[in-house]
């Protein structure tokens, strides 16, 4: 059995905000690449479960897990579950996200509290939970899926940017901190993908984008899967766009 084969079988994935769109597209490129999967939710339980039932059909492994993932008590839950049914967390893909958009000026507390927690500290709390587990097996990937926001301007959005600005910081840190232990960690920058996330977005914002289209969950997982690969291992600290040239 091959090193990669072994870590199949000794540890699984988890992606957070998987019932749909980029996290669920994921979740179907990982599992294909043999890893059992946590497809970690918080609100649609019909999706999640029709992500899980895909992946069982295809002859891969998974679970759902339902939970608030910025509650720092949920990080721990939902690291046990996935634990107890199929062993520690090698990949960790932190892909939940939210949106309150509001002129600086007109954003709450809540607004930016809300937006923080779910985008960046979430992503914090199970990179530190992911990393005992990966330390110990001396092997791991964490993806943090940012956005081209992070990078570009974009009135209306102070809270979502200044998080996907943060989790960019993040990634590049502990990347640093634990590269000697055979675990990379990188960042995906997404554009215009279509998802629910974008539905809202009004169509002539896609002239700036110099691809004339929005990307699909498929094109974002395919470079997810990527860096989560055993190709990928002298990748760490990056950030890589997907985003059709929008920031180029």
């Amino acid at each position: 059995m091959s090193a990669n084969g072994r870590r199949h079988a000794d540890g699984a994935a988890l992606v957070t905000g998987a019932s749909r769109g980029i996290g669920a597209a994921t979740a179907h490129a990982l599992a294909a690449a043999g890893w059992p999967v946590g497809v970690s939710y918080r609100e649609d339980e019909q999706g999640a479960a029709a992500v899980v039932a895909s992946i069982e059909e295809a002859g891969g492994r998974a679970i759902a897990v339902r939970g608030d993932i910025a509650d720092p008590e949920v990080v721990q839950a939902t690291f046990g579950e996935v634990e107890d049914t199929f062993g520690r967390v090698l990949v960790l893909v932190n892909n939940a996200g939210v949106r309150r958009d509001k002129l600086a000026a007109s954003l709450s507390d809540e607004d930016w509290d809300g937006v923080l927690d779910v985008n960046l500290s979430a992503a914090f709390r199970t990179t530190r939970r992911a990393l005992r587990g990966m330390i110990r097996a001396r092997f791991g990937r964490i993806v943090n899926v940012s956005s081209a926001i992070a990078l570009r301007a974009n009135p209306g959005q102070a809270n979502y940017a200044a998080a996907k600005a943060g989790l960019i910081g993040l990634t590049r840190t502990v990347a640093a901190e634990v590269a000697s232990r055979g675990i990379t960690v990188n960042a995906v920058v997404p554009g215009y993908i279509d998802t629910k996330l974008i539905e809202d977005v009004p169509a002539e914002s896609f002239r700036a984008v110099p691809a004339r289209r929005a990307g699909t969950p498929e094109e974002a997982a395919a470079c997810i899967g990527f860096l989560a690969s055993e190709e990928a291992s002298y990748i760490t600290g990056s950030t890589v766009a997907v985003d059709g040239g929008l920031t180029a």
